[in-house]
């Protein structure tokens, strides 16, 4: 299949076509970013919402809640759920597709698993590429389900246009969310499995802790919810939407959005350096022999960072 015609289906809403060209993303196989360059005019329609918290808080149950309510909008969902490496395969290890299950045969919900491949900040590299083909395949929400591991999950606030922060009674989330900086970077914020004992309690924790935030604490709304009978789903749609109309209103929404296109580009530089110097290192005889010269004391390990640095550049196009 030609770039165009790729590009052409992905357009026309063809989600088999929009599959191939995140795998090839992901994978970073030539042609890819070619399409998605074409791609990019097309996209900035769909709305952005990010659901992260701690391990088993209920996320994906709640997301699993949240398709279908908007299915019942009438708006067409994307889900990426990025989900911790196989140390096997490199794939995703939990497979948020399997979960959400009842989706699988509705043509307006697309949901795609991504592996953080050792990502800091809990986003995949290649998330916001999955992002933007989606977008512009038509999708007018695509929610980014982060993986569990809290102080690396602050990243989502960036890549998202709303970011819901999940907690829940009786494990001391409340703290840890102040730990893990997850509470600086909430928009909306959930205490779920509401039925469990202490979850009035959490919720009265975490307003205290609001009130001491420097700045923000008044947008930031707290929902209970019972995400496995859907018990406050439809209260947290209305707190995200009250954000978001909040967020147009006082010119932020463009700002969010800038910055995230910042961190586009940031990332991308990143990872394009870090791959022209791998081939550096491999070039250069490979890591093992080049820590060899620094453990016996023939070269020091700044002056190996130097030279290898030095010719990242040179040797790379697509750093030129």
């Amino acid at each position: 299949m030609t770039v165009g015609s790729l590009v052409a289906r992905v357009l026309a809403g063809d989600l088999r076509a929009a599959a191939q060209l995140m795998r090839d993303l992901d994978d970073a196989r030539p042609g890819a970013i070619e399409a998605f360059r074409h791609l990019h005019p097309h996209t900035g329609r769909a709305v952005l919402l990010g659901i992260t918290g701690n391990p088993g808080a209920g996320k994906s149950t709640l997301v699993d809640e949240l398709i279908g309510r908007y299915r019942r909008r009438g708006l067409r969902v994307g889900v990426v759920a990025v989900d911790p490496t196989s140390p096997f395969s490199g794939g995703a290890i939990l497979g948020d597709r399997i979960r959400m299950q009842r989706h699988a045969l509705d043509p307006g919900v697309f949901i795609r698993s991504l592996a953080t491949r050792g990502q800091m900040g809990g986003l995949s590299r290649s998330t916001a590429d999955v992002v933007g083909v989606l977008d512009a395949a038509g999708f007018d929400l695509v929610i980014i389900e982060t993986v569990g591991v809290g102080q690396d999950e602050v990243d989502v606030v960036g890549a998202t246009d709303t970011a819901v922060v999940i907690t829940v009674p009786g494990l001391g989330d409340e703290l840890q969310a102040l730990k893990a900086g997850l509470l600086e970077v909430a928009d909306v914020l959930v205490v779920n499995k509401a039925d469990r004992e202490g979850a009035d309690r959490t919720v009265a924790d975490l307003t205290t802790m609001l009130q001491l935030r420097a700045a923000g604490a008044a947008d930031t709304e707290i929902v209970k919810t019972v995400a496995s009978s859907g018990e406050g789903v439809d209260a947290l749609m209305a707190a995200v939407d009250s954000h978001q109309q909040g967020q147009r209103a006082s010119g932020r929404w463009d700002q969010r959005r800038l910055r995230r296109a910042e961190g586009q580009i940031r990332a991308i530089v990143v990872d394009r350096c870090r791959r022209a110097a791998d081939a550096q290192i491999v070039a250069a005889g490979g890591l093992g022999v080049l820590a060899a010269e620094v453990m016996e004391r023939r070269r020091d390990p700044y002056s190996v960072a130097d030279g290898i640095a030095q010719t990242v550049g040179q040797t790379d196009p697509t750093l030129a």
